[in-house]
């Protein structure tokens, strides 16, 4: 097997006294889909935090493409954050800002291009989300799905490497579910990119996916694909998967 483009190894991180994770390794390869599962409160967006270098572990090494990227500084981080674009829970959108300011925010962060080639690309990633011709209006103009699919176009202005998606479908009705689900497939065929999904939601999980994680009680109870998931016979595994089937 390749070396991943992404090493997560024994990874502990906590708040004050609350453990999150606790030991977690997980190598992910270039170019697939991998969904990290877990309840609220597992650390799933923690670990997305840690290997984009907003939060920085407690112990262990988050290798990027070879390097560990714990020990570096702030400014030793900009030449990995530009390999990464995020989709954040709710977008995360700025309301001040129209969308094509939204999505043009970190192309200016990242780049020195003139304004004609911003407006280019602005106008590209959201057409490849769907959304040609909304770059005038602001996020209270826009509905849950579309702010999501705007975040989505922000993720990807600067052709990152890697995609990490924090509850892309959350508070989405299912048809902007299946929206999302289907962008997320479509983005990792077109852009080649490495794609990280956290999520609770085990249908949109079978839908975008290659492999599965499952954290519980801050560590990683299994890595497979979906057959190898549903097939498994770990109690934490067999737990997850029945609560969901219940709800």
């Amino acid at each position: 097997m390749k070396t991943p483009i992404i090493e997560i190894k024994s990874v502990s991180k906590a708040f004050e006294r609350q453990q999150v994770l606790n030991g977690v390794s997980l190598g992910i390869q270039k170019g697939e889909t991998i969904t990290i599962l877990g309840g609220s409160g597992t650390g799933k967006s923690v670990l997305l935090k840690l290997i984009s270098g907003l939060e920085k572990p407690d112990r262990g090494q988050i290798v990027i493409e070879t390097r560990d990227i714990v020990p570096l500084r702030e400014n030793e981080l900009i030449p990995f954050r530009r390999k990464i674009g995020m989709l954040f829970q709710g977008a995360a959108l700025f309301d001040s800002l129209s969308t094509g300011e939204n999505v043009a925010y970190p192309i200016r962060e990242h780049f020195r291009f003139s304004e004609e080639k911003i407006r280019k690309i602005v106008r590209e990633k959201l057409r490849l989300v769907g959304l040609e011709g909304v770059e005038e209006k602001m996020p209270a103009e826009l509905s849950g799905g579309m702010k999501k699919r705007v975040g989505l176009a922000r993720a990807i202005a600067i052709d990152p490497e890697i995609i990490l998606y924090d509850e892309p479908t959350t508070g989405l009705d299912p048809a902007n579910t299946e929206r999302i689900n289907q962008l997320i497939a479509e983005l990792q065929r077109i852009l080649h990119v490495t794609s990280i999904v956290v999520t609770h939601d085990l249908e949109s999980a079978y839908a975008v996916t290659d492999r599965l994680a499952l954290l519980h009680k801050g560590r990683i109870a299994i890595v497979g694909t979906q057959k190898e998931f549903l097939a498994s016979q770990i109690q934490e595994v067999r737990d997850f998967i029945e609560k969901k089937i219940i709800a």
